[in-house]
């Protein structure tokens, strides 16, 4: 019996790079199922920590879901708005309060009032906000700008992260005391290449949804198809092999899905699911051959040592990760907002475009989990 958990609406979609689907086939995921449960029975704030495309919102849903809370869940994309108006959107404003404020407006957290506010990449959040949200957390009432009238707010907040967080409080970008308010309860969700139990059932169910999208039926995995998803690492995680299977029922002939459908990158998972750390290596490693390089440029004697070697470990891990800067900030263990700084200053931002509408969902439905033969 495989437990499935997905949105409300299939066809929903907020974020094109999310988990569209979570399976518990892997003795990981039904431990980590079981825990949330547990969680969702309290009002304890939660930290879902994860990668990009491993089922962060879907957890999220699923807690607000068992919860029983009587209020919306809605969330957030906290790098989705500018620094300037990620205040406003969270605690809301009042007519008057900056230019453009016409009228009064309630925040997110007086949206979600008796249900759960999800605020996904809380790690991008502006220290100025980080300070006011930490605020809310402790008194449970949030002020609008231009008010001096706090708010009562009944809401249970779920946040989630794909940087390490204290790394970024080590770094001085997220704030300790935030940190630990955050992470009363803290769920990891791993990547899908370190739950390989899940893989075959994602990808039998991505073949039923994207079968009747595309009017098949009767799709199969040959078994070389089936090895060569199961020893995949899945850098992208579920999204990514949700596009796999998409594309693979578009090109495959004869209602198979075979080795040469499948277009994967030559990755292969290693034997061992943990990474090895740094220190591991050898010799020192890697922290040695750098201070070697290091040594020679300090018996150079550039000027702006520091500068240069900041500007060029940015740029390089910026091109290393394609110009995606979700993936550049989880790399180099900082937000998003705080690469954005860096890559401002090094021209490798195109010029300001208006900003879209904020990437938000209001859906109060909880998410379906049901069981699938």
């Amino acid at each position: 019996m495989t437990r499935l958990l997905t949105f409300p609406d299939s066809q929903h979609q907020v974020l094109s790079i999310r988990a569209k689907a979570l399976v518990f086939d892997d003795p990981a995921s039904r431990a980590l199922l079981a825990q949330a449960e547990r969680v969702a029975a309290s009002d304890a704030t939660v930290l879902i920590i994860g990668e990009t495309g491993t089922g962060k919102e879907l957890i999220a849903r699923h807690i607000h879901h068992c919860s029983g809370r009587r209020g919306p869940f809605l969330a957030v994309n906290c790098g989705a708005f500018t620094e300037q108006l990620v205040e406003a959107e969270l605690f809301g404003h009042e007519a008057g309060a900056y230019t453009g404020a016409t009228s009064a407006r309630a925040g997110w957290f007086e949206a979600a009032a008796e249900g759960t506010l999800f605020l996904d990449e809380i790690g991008d959040l502006p220290l100025s906000v980080q300070v006011k949200l930490l605020r809310v957390l402790q008194e449970r009432q949030v002020v609008r700008i231009g008010s001096r009238k706090p708010i009562d707010v009944r809401v249970r907040l779920v946040a989630a992260t794909n940087v390490r967080l204290e790394q970024a409080v080590a770094a001085g970008h997220f704030r300790a005391d935030l940190y630990y308010r955050l992470s009363v309860a803290t769920l990891q969700l791993s990547n899908l290449a370190q739950r390989p139990g899940d893989i075959l059932a994602l990808a039998e169910h991505f073949i039923g949804v994207y079968s009747r999208r595309l009017g098949l039926s009767d799709v199969r995995i040959s078994p070389e198809a089936r090895d060569a998803l199961l020893a995949y690492a899945w850098p992208g995680n579920i999204r990514e092999l949700e596009n796999v299977i998409h594309y693979a029922l578009i090109i495959c002939r004869d209602a198979c899905i075979t080795r040469e459908d499948l277009q994967l990158h030559a990755i292969a998972r290693p034997s061992s699911a943990q990474p090895v750390p740094v220190a591991a290596h050898a010799d020192g490693g890697d922290e040695e051959m750098l201070e070697r390089v290091f040594e020679r440029l300090f018996d150079e004697a550039p000027q702006a040592l520091h500068a240069r070697v900041e500007s060029a470990l940015i740029r390089a891990a910026y091109r290393h990760c394609h110009h995606n800067q979700v993936h550049t900030a989880a790399l180099l263990g900082i937000t998003r907002n705080v690469l954005r700084t860096h890559l401002k200053r090094l021209g490798l931002l195109p010029p300001a475009r208006t900003l879209p509408a904020p990437l938000i969902d209001e859906q109060p439905v909880p998410p379906r989990l049901h069981a699938a033969a």
